[in-house]
């Protein structure tokens, strides 16, 4: 599971990006009960979602012209500058150079070679997301993949993630399980899914980085998505020792995961 005590390779954050960002911090409050802060003034039109003060994602404007509204998961990283290289000699590129954000922490983008976009975060004042794995909050990150052995090895080696196999449905492909360094299997942060090549026009043929947010009743959180004007793509479908899970993207084309954990 994605807890607050970050390791190095972990889930510390997740932002969204907007056309709308009043009408996005409407849709997220009406299916997780988020509320929209402007809790950096110095940070222009950048807003922290917060689950009963305690904040757990961000939400900013689009950055420029071409971009297209979507979820990053940012990493912990104790050294982003050296990450940089590291990205560019496993066959990634460098989206957004390295910079300091207002004495929080330094930051970076990438895109992994399969394509899939990702950010690193060094902590100075900010460690990352307050609350993880309760109803209304980041539980697992995924990532889906038209290349599972080329990813494998590019996030294991930038990031020395171990791996397990899970057992998944066949058409669903081949999925890794996802343990930071030096960690059991109790701290399962999330997968790696391989998708057959039928399912890779998913992604427009790109990897992709999902948020999985826990919630309560998946089939209630689907019903607020479908009210506040969002899409489901998949789901709710229950998963063996998993739970019940849904594929959905917010008004704009965001995407996201939502996951009710079984309680077996």
């Amino acid at each position: 599971m994605i807890t607050t005590d970050f390791l190095p390779g972990s889930p510390c954050w997740v932002d969204v990006s907007s056309p709308d960002t009043e009408a996005s911090a409407s849709f997220y409050q009406r299916v997780f009960g988020w509320k929209a802060v402007q809790e950096v003034p110095e940070a222009a039109g950048y807003l922290g979602l917060q689950l009963d003060g305690a904040t757990v994602a961000g939400l900013t404007p689009l950055a420029g012209e071409g971009e297209r509204p979507g979820w990053t998961v940012f990493f912990h990283d104790p050294d982003v500058d050296s990450t940089v290289p590291a990205v560019e000699r496993l066959g990634g590129s460098v989206l957004v150079e390295p910079f300091d954000v207002l004495g929080l922490g330094r930051t970076a983008q990438f895109f992994d070679p399969q394509g899939a976009r990702f950010a690193v975060w060094k902590p100075i004042g900010f460690p990352g997301v307050q609350r993880a794995d309760v109803p209304g909050s980041l539980c697992r990150v995924e990532l889906w993949t038209p290349d599972g052995d080329g990813s494998v090895d590019f996030y294991r080696e930038l990031f020395r993630w171990n791996y397990t196999d899970s057992p998944r449905p066949a058409e669903n492909g081949r999925y890794r399980v996802i343990t930071p360094a030096g960690a059991g299997r109790d701290r399962d942060q999330g997968g790696i899914m391989a998708l057959p090549p039928e399912r890779v026009d998913d992604t427009e043929g790109s990897a992709e980085w999902n948020p999985v947010f826990q919630v309560a009743d998946a089939d209630e959180a689907l019903e607020a998505v479908r009210i506040g004007g969002g899409q489901v793509y998949m789901g709710p479908e229950d998963t063996p020792d998993v739970g019940r899970i849904a594929v959905c993207a917010d008004p704009f084309g965001a995407g996201f995961i939502l996951l009710e954990p079984s309680q077996e």
